[in-house]
């Protein structure tokens, strides 16, 4: 597998619109994955695979943009039958599943990501930390603390001491409690590093820790420049606070109705649920229909 650089993007700058029509034909959609493709059984329904794969066969790109990494997604990848690029980790790697390439890559510095895992843990002993590099998983506690979605699969690729892997860089770092202590530990990160890195929220156990110029909205920037698709030719769908920046982004954000309100409030239309084949409801309404 080649690596790119991990500060140097390959794909190009992006770039606003110039398109002169006032509603251009939507060229490619950015999904999120948990809460919103899915079910809350973690399931694909049979209505959201078929629109998926219709509008797949218009020519429109569908983006799969989630939190997690490119293993976390390929299931769900393949039996979609995309070709396309993926945005992982909320932004920080974009990855090319067809050719198993990772065409873009923004970790946080290494001495940064030390110095919050350790007042991390000085606020909270029990606090886990879990670094995510590239597509593999670290961490010293493998089977203490409250499961990310991907641990549910996949098990840590390394066990060992923080001090054995936190000087790499770190595409993700995640503090992982639930959610009363997690409050505490937010509150202490986000007065020291608020200024230094970013945050992203998609469970209220996780503490979801990136470079401070990482989110799904740039990421899908870049995607969409990739592919020559202007910004008001996207359209983007999600439930949770890490979607907020690509729904406002995208000419047309969509949230379901099972998001998050502050999502709700920054979307530019809603669907029904994920439970109600949200997503399928949405494709069908504004690029398969018209």
């Amino acid at each position: 597998m080649t690596i790119v650089s991990q500060t140097t993007p390959m794909l190009h700058a992006p770039s606003r619109s110039k398109h002169s029509s006032p509603r251009p034909e939507i060229r490619l959609v950015a999904i999120d994955i948990d809460g919103t493709l899915l079910r809350s059984d973690k399931t694909l329904s049979p209505a959201v695979i078929d629109s998926v794969k219709a509008v797949s066969r218009r020519g429109v790109r569908v983006v799969l943009a989630s939190a997690r990494p490119p293993r976390g997604i390929r299931a769900i990848y393949e039996r979609l039958g995309l070709n396309t690029l993926q945005i992982n980790y909320n932004g920080a790697l974009i990855h090319d599943a067809h050719r198993r390439l990772h065409v873009y890559h923004r970790p946080l510095p290494p001495r940064l990501a030390k110095r919050i895992a350790t007042m991390a843990r000085r606020r909270d002993p029990h606090v886990g930390v879990y670094a995510e590099i590239l597509d593999r998983w670290y961490t010293d506690r493998a089977h203490e603390q409250p499961q990310i979605e991907t641990a549910k699969t996949f098990p840590p690729d390394y066990v060992g001491p923080l001090e054995s892997f936190l000087h790499l860089p770190i595409t993700k770092l995640m503090l992982v409690a639930p959610p009363q202590r997690l409050q505490s530990i937010r509150r202490i990160i986000y007065a020291q590093f608020s200024r230094s890195v970013g945050f992203a929220i998609s469970d209220p156990h996780v503490l979801q820790i990136i470079h401070r110029d990482v989110d799904k909205a740039a990421a899908l920037r870049l995607t969409a420049t990739h592919y020559g698709v202007q910004q008001d030719q996207v359209m983007a769908i999600g439930d949770a606070p890490n979607d907020i920046g690509m729904l406002r982004w995208a000419r047309l954000g969509v949230a379901l109705a099972n998001a998050w309100e502050q999502t709700r409030q920054a979307a530019h239309t809603t669907a029904p649920s994920n439970d109600d084949d949200g997503v399928a409801v949405a494709l069908q309404e504004h690029i398969l229909r018209p």
